[in-house]
């Protein structure tokens, strides 16, 4: 499996690729921007990522806005909604409206708040059928 973690705090990146080491390897973008020409490298090269972790409060360009920005790019490439990229959206913010926010407008498949654990992140990828 390969993942992109998007994140611009040091210790959460690195938190965040030990505990998805077992599952695959990941790329690192620090910034939305970043995590968008990660996503259109990884598609022009024919090696698209099944997963994104995506941090929402981030500087240039925030994770909402990458979001959306990534699935405007998968409608125009015409990739079906069943192959569209799987995005985690993570934040230390324990706030309802941000979640449905996430879903609603950005077209997130999942959401973890910090801090993140092993068990949250096997969690979340069983529910999106990335691991047994």
């Amino acid at each position: 499996m390969k993942g992109l973690i998007v994140e611009d705090d040091l210790l959460s990146r690195r938190i965040l690729k030990e505990l998805f080491s077992p599952f695959g390897d990941s790329d690192i973008a620090v910034n939305g921007k970043e995590a968008i020409d990660s996503f259109q490298l990884a598609h022009e090269s024919k090696r698209p990522y099944d997963v994104i972790f995506m941090d929402i409060m981030m500087p240039v360009v925030d994770g909402m806005e990458a979001l959306k920005r990534i699935r405007s790019i998968e409608k125009k490439m015409g990739v079906p909604p069943s192959l569209a990229v799987k995005v985690v959206m993570t934040t230390a913010l324990d706030d309802p409206h941000t979640v449905i926010r996430s879903f609603n407008e950005c077209e997130a498949d999942s959401f973890i708040v910090k801090p993140l654990s092993k068990q949250k992140l096997i969690k979340e990828l069983r529910a999106l059928n990335l691991a047994p």
